[in-house]
């Protein structure tokens, strides 16, 4: 691909889902991985996440990289004053694309589990993406462009246990992204469902230094789906992912299909 070609694929993605994107969860990881894609790919950044230092490094790596505006939200998208503080940031904004990759993860048995913890992963992973999903889809539907990508998780096919409540919520994520992939399509807007499997992020690899099976790269997840936004609802990456997913869903119980899932999440248990 000749430079020309590379500029001219740039000003695609950029018209379509430009001239901001917002991404919620950014400061590392898989959220890095969209932003530093999304800034090589011409967009302008509101950059969201708890920790502002981190925010602020990434914002400076960026600017310096790609000629790019770089902006930052620290907000903890737990609460409502966060999610406030996020549409606050964007005003006066066009944003043309939102990737809300946020998330939190209670890990253990439900029943030795704090009920605050398990309700604070109900505010990052529910109640924030809705909430900015509704803010951000309402503008691109009367422009009739726009993208949204909620990240989901393999974990979101089936019950989870010893992550039971983050499985859910991610299931919750999936079933609204395909909904509101149907809803706003005929308006112009994009919407992906995203279902990664075991990434090296760095949540990730505190709750389990060994990482899983099929684990990816963020980048290639992030580069994935972006390629997967305007195609189709829900985007798993990874070939091994993919093949694994179907596998369990179409040939086996959901009973085993549960089974094999907790034999898995169970060692997060005997890591920590």
């Amino acid at each position: 691909m000749t430079v020309t070609d590379l500029s001219q694929q740039r000003g695609v993605f950029s018209s379509r889902y430009g001239p901001w994107a917002v991404i919620a969860g950014a400061s590392e990881g898989l959220g890095a991985a969209f932003a530093r894609a999304l800034a090589a790919d011409g967009l302008n950044l509101l950059l969201v996440a708890r920790r502002p230092q981190l925010l602020d490094e990434l914002k400076a790596s960026l600017t310096h990289q790609h000629q790019v505006e770089v902006r930052t939200a620290p907000a903890d998208l737990g609460s409502l004053d966060g999610v406030r503080q996020v549409t606050e940031a964007a005003t006066g904004l066009e944003v043309g694309l939102f990737v809300y990759n946020a998330a939190w993860s209670p890990i253990g048995r439900f029943v030795e589990q704090s009920v605050d913890d398990n309700l604070r992963a109900i505010d990052v992973n529910v109640r924030a993406p809705t909430a900015l999903a509704h803010h951000f889809a309402q503008p691109m539907a009367r422009r009739g462009r726009g993208g949204i990508i909620l990240l989901s998780s393999l974990t979101a096919f089936q019950g989870s246990p010893f992550v039971a409540t983050y499985g859910a919520t991610k299931a919750y994520n999936l079933a609204l992204g395909e909904a509101l992939w149907f809803e706003l399509k005929d308006q112009g807007v994009d919407v992906l469902a995203a279902c990664p499997g075991v990434t090296r992020t760095p949540g990730l690899l505190k709750a389990s230094p060994q990482g899983g099976p099929g684990m990816l790269e963020p980048e290639q997840v992030a580069r994935e789906a972006l390629a997967a936004l305007g195609r189709r609802p829900i985007n798993v990456p990874g070939v091994f992912n993919r093949t694994v997913s179907f596998v369990l869903r179409h040939f086996m119980p959901r009973s085993a299909t549960v089974s094999l899932m907790g034999s898995q999440t169970k060692k997060l248990l005997v890591r920590r």
